[in-house]
């Protein structure tokens, strides 16, 4: 029996509810940045190397990555509002212990906690979007969300390098804690989970049928394709706006603090400008999504390719275009979830978008903790010793994740259009004539 519809579906409500849950998200992408700029102060603050200090975010995202699984099935299970909920009483406490942290194993604690958090929030949203929007809506939908939630990053550039400058570290960090709060509030206020009278959410209630229903969402190769277009895609502008790519700037390079600074900002910015571009290239090209997102990988390796192998110190220029390049992977990480969307009926969404998240998320820890491993190999007397050649060899270890997760794409690309074809005929013609495709909710998903 289909639930009685009470409100209407892309129309005011669906914006109010969907800018609450976005100011969320902005909010984790802020909490999740924060160390971008403060790296350098919290190497001093906790008396670390390179490695420990990786493992501040490596931890943080190591928790993220394994509870999207978790995550998504209590998302089918309780909703968007919950999760919203439970996710920032998480990354409230988390920024607040954090900020009267001044030890290292209770700061570390600390960012595991926000972690925890910040893990219940993206895929939320995203179930938001799949609900409330139309399905012409849902592709520049999903890139406003991307895009905007940055804004998050952008807090976490200038702004919070000026607000430690004039509050220390306590205060800064504490005074973010505290806008967790505000949005409490506002979730219980105005979001709502479906614009039905009830969202026919799947009530799991044995761990067996828990095991199988992830098992299922797993063997649809929408999911995996969707999974290694988001590891292929998104860990560089993670790794190098969320740890690595301010000392790479000051430290390598040479940068001022509030260059490198501004060119964080910069690259989110750019970050909002490309994801446009890329939503409209996904409404016209869906059947091409997977292939867009490789065409953006292999620019942001070429480029990258340039700064590594430039005799001496490259030109600004060039460091800004490959900046600009790997934020560019921001947005082509985002094409994973509409992927996703292709393949899988709407109560199974929280499972597969928490599996597709995994995977953009465990490169990127990967390849932190690899990044600092190597650096910490090259030059053991720590931070202020790196010379730009201990930069560029860390760095050349990207390539490892692009190679791999490129191969992958390609190969379950293949088997997705295979898929279609099998179990929903007619699917493929549709998006080779540039027509989104709108999984009816039915059919044999896994393999």
């Amino acid at each position: 029996m289909t639930a009685a519809q009470l409100h209407d579906i892309g129309k005011r409500r669906a914006w109010v509810i969907w800018l609450v849950a976005l100011s969320v998200y902005a909010l984790a992408v802020f909490h999740r940045s924060s160390l971008g700029v403060a790296g350098i102060m919290a190497s001093e603050r906790f008396d670390i190397n390179a490695t420990s200090l990786a493992l501040f975010t490596v931890l943080q995202l190591v928790v993220y990555a394994g509870m999207q699984v978790p995550v998504g099935v209590m998302l089918d299970r309780f909703g968007s509002r919950a999760m919203l909920l439970g996710g920032l009483v998480l990354m409230t406490a988390g920024q607040l212990v954090f900020a009267w942290s001044t030890s290292f194993s209770g700061a570390v604690l600390a960012r595991a906690v926000l972690g925890a958090g910040d893990a219940m929030v993206f895929v939320s949203v995203i179930r938001l979007v799949t609900s409330w929007f139309l399905v012409r809506q849902a592709p520049m939908v999903t890139q406003l969300t991307g895009l905007t939630g940055q804004l998050g990053a952008i807090v976490a550039a200038a702004p919070l390098a000026l607000l430690l400058d004039a509050l220390g570290w306590t205060g800064a960090f504490a005074a973010a804690s505290s806008v967790g709060v505000v949005l409490l509030v506002a979730v219980l206020v105005f979001v709502k989970d479906s614009p039905y009278a009830r969202d026919d959410q799947v009530v799991i209630i044995k761990l067996r049928a828990l095991a199988q229903s992830v098992r299922t969402v797993w063997g649809n190769p929408g999911t995996r394709l969707g999974m290694w277009s988001h590891f292929t895609s998104q860990f560089s502008a993670t790794v190098f706006g969320l740890l690595w790519g301010f000392p790479f700037l000051v430290a390598g390079l040479g940068w001022s603090e509030k260059s490198a600074s501004t060119l964080l900002m910069a690259m989110v910015a750019w970050a909002a400008a490309s994801g446009l571009g890329v939503a409209r290239l996904v409404l016209r090209l869906p059947y091409w999504r997977s292939m867009i997102v490789i065409v953006v990988v292999a620019v942001m390796a070429t480029l990258w390719a340039l700064v590594l192998l430039w005799p001496g110190a490259p030109p600004d220029w060039v460091v800004v275009m490959t900046v600009f390049a790997t934020a560019t992977g921001g947005p082509a990480s985002m094409v994973a979830f509409d992927l996703a969307r292709s393949f899988t009926p709407v109560q199974e969404m929280g499972r597969a978008n928490g599996l597709v998240n995994i995977g953009g998320f465990t490169a990127s820890l990967l390849a932190m903790a690899i990044i600092g491993v190597v650096l910490d190999l090259v030059e053991p007397r720590g931070m202020a010793s790196y010379t730009l050649d201990d930069f560029r060899l860390a760095f050349a270890t990207q390539y490892l994740f692009w190679g791999f997760g490129i191969v992958q794409v390609l190969r379950y690309r293949r088997r997705g259009i295979e898929h279609l074809e099998r179990v929903h005929p007619g699917a493929v013609e549709q998006l080779r004539a540039g027509e989104q495709f709108v999984h009816p909710g039915i059919g044999t998903e896994g393999v």
